[in-house]
């Protein structure tokens, strides 16, 4: 059973940095009201690349996670620039950070990171036939790639490096899809 969507009584909002925040005043379906605030990015989302280097193999980038101060180990990510398609955004952070264009990209879907007060989307894209192609980015330091072979990405999930959730959640849903269509 779905339940109603709530009743925007007013919205208010002011900028927060890179977000725009929101203040919602809420009536529910029982006559519950609430205020309620989320964040909007601004721009056009952010793409997670799981390149797949061979059939089994995908490419990791290390990289500096300030929100830690620790180097992560995870996918190529980045923002979605005006004008372009995930694809292009995928194939152009690709090229950035991991020096690789690739041949044949695919949307596999849209993940949030938390939606119960956030409206950003990371779109999974899967990357293959890969060939060397470099472009500048906006790292400041060159980052270190990691090959990790897809059977064995228990092992990653494990290590304390390796805890960024959307690269976590792109590679079960890249895994998954491979699996699927290995025989089509």
């Amino acid at each position: 059973m779905r339940q109603r969507l709530p009743v925007i009584h007013r919205i208010t909002q002011h900028d927060a940095g890179p977000y725009r925040m929101e203040r919602l005043d809420l009536e529910f379906s029982n006559g519950e009201r609430r205020l309620y605030e989320r964040l909007h990015p601004r721009g056009y989302g952010a793409v997670a690349v799981v390149p797949l280097l061979d059939a089994q193999t995908v490419l990791l980038v290390r990289e500096y996670a300030a929100g830690f101060n620790r180097y992560e180990l995870g996918l190529v990510k980045g923002r979605i620039d005006a004008g372009e398609t995930p694809e292009q955004a995928a194939n152009r952070e690709l090229m950035e950070e991991a020096g690789y264009g690739a041949h044949d990209l695919r949307v596999l879907r849209t993940v949030s990171l938390t939606p119960t007060y956030m409206s950003h989307q990371t779109h999974v894209v899967l990357a293959r036939d890969l060939y060397p192609q470099r472009l500048p980015g906006d790292e400041p330091e060159p980052l270190e790639l990691v090959p990790w072979p897809l059977d064995d990405l228990e092992a990653l999930f494990w290590r304390e490096d390796c805890s960024e959730g959307r690269s976590i959640a792109a590679l079960v849903i890249a895994r998954d899809w491979l699996r699927r269509h290995a025989t089509r």
